[in-house]
């Protein structure tokens, strides 16, 4: 997870749509839920981590609200279709989104939101952080980030990548790649991200940056070949694949993270409520075990750490954004 100093997550931690107090605990929190509560992913089923990490949280919090949670499966125009049933969904509890940095980045790639990120939504909590991995069809004359680089300078344009669509975590790896190693390649989007990989297996692509749990079977069989990996650090997963910033991009890292948000207005005692259950799931040892397996660590912080963190991830794409001149197809 990318680190905050101590002074810049204190002038970040104002909250979105939430007091800096604590949640009330209140009677009104007792009642809550006694219907299925609706976990929203913007992405479609198995498109990753997202997807997985929805799902697994709907395991641990199923018996312990003593309700149903029901994934609901919302894909399109990088994530906005889903974020914005939860944003105009009442404001009960009963309607929760599972968010990536699509939706943070998503209002800096599109002209008209019908929801803005950071007044429409609570952010509950962390869920997890996951690096992604760089693969490469096994016949790409390039075994390593450099060589990718100098071939994609060789033949400008004459490389192609997939991605689970514009916005997706992914497309922004991606495209913070290209920009940064100055290469012209073409993207092809795609309804999330298990067909690209199989376009990708198949030979229709050249590379792509995507999850682990994704990418890291297909390499291990030997369909495709790991480059690098995104984070700073090696993947406990891979620890024989470099980073890509050691091997051939000094500089890059994108870390993958997912979240839980509430619609604005949410009343705190229900918010109080369910924070207590999400962050007791991410604390057990079944979850840690699940995510490690996944190459996921799991999140957990308060709703003001979340807020500044995504506060802070918001204007780290926006620059990111505007300065390399990254735009949707």
């Amino acid at each position: 997870m990318p680190s905050l100093s101590k002074r810049r997550l204190l002038a970040l931690s104002l909250p979105l749509s939430l007091s800096a107090a604590p949640f009330a605990r209140t009677a009104f929190a007792q009642t809550w839920p006694d219907r299925p509560v609706r976990i929203v992913v913007p992405f479609p089923a198995g498109a990753g981590v997202l997807d997985i990490m929805a799902r697994l949280l709907a395991q641990h919090l199923g018996p312990a609200l003593g309700q149903q949670i029901v994934i609901d499966n919302r894909p399109g125009a990088g994530g906005t279709i889903g974020a914005d049933v939860v944003a105009k969904a009442p404001a009960d509890g009963y309607t929760v989104l599972m968010g990536n940095p699509s939706l943070v980045v998503n209002p800096f790639l599109m002209a008209k939101m019908p929801y803005d990120p950071m007044t429409d939504f609570i952010p509950l909590t962390l869920v997890n952080t996951a690096p992604l991995l760089l693969v490469a069809h096994p016949s790409l004359p390039a075994n390593s980030v450099e060589e990718l680089i100098a071939l994609a300078r060789a033949k400008p344009a004459q490389l192609n990548y997939g991605s689970g669509g514009v916005g997706s975590t992914p497309f922004l790896a991606t495209e913070l790649f290209r920009s940064m190693a100055n290469i012209d390649v073409t993207h092809v989007p795609y309804r999330g991200g298990a067909p690209a990989l199989a376009d990708l297996v198949a030979g229709q692509l050249s590379f792509m940056i995507e999850n682990m749990p994704g990418t890291l079977p297909l390499v291990k069989s030997g369909k495709l070949k790991a480059l690098g990996v995104t984070t700073d650090h090696r993947a406990a997963l891979a620890p024989e694949v470099p980073t890509i910033a050691e091997s051939g991009l000094p500089g890059y890292e994108v870390v993958g993270w997912n979240g839980l948000f509430l619609v604005k207005d949410t009343p705190p005692a229900i918010a109080g409520r369910l924070y207590d259950e999400v962050a007791k799931a991410l604390r057990s040892a079944s979850v840690k075990e699940q995510m490690a397996a996944l190459g996921a660590e799991p999140g957990g912080n308060t709703p003001a750490e979340f807020t500044a963190f995504v506060r802070a991830e918001s204007a780290r794409w926006g620059r990111i954004i505007q300065d390399k001149g990254i735009k949707p197809e």
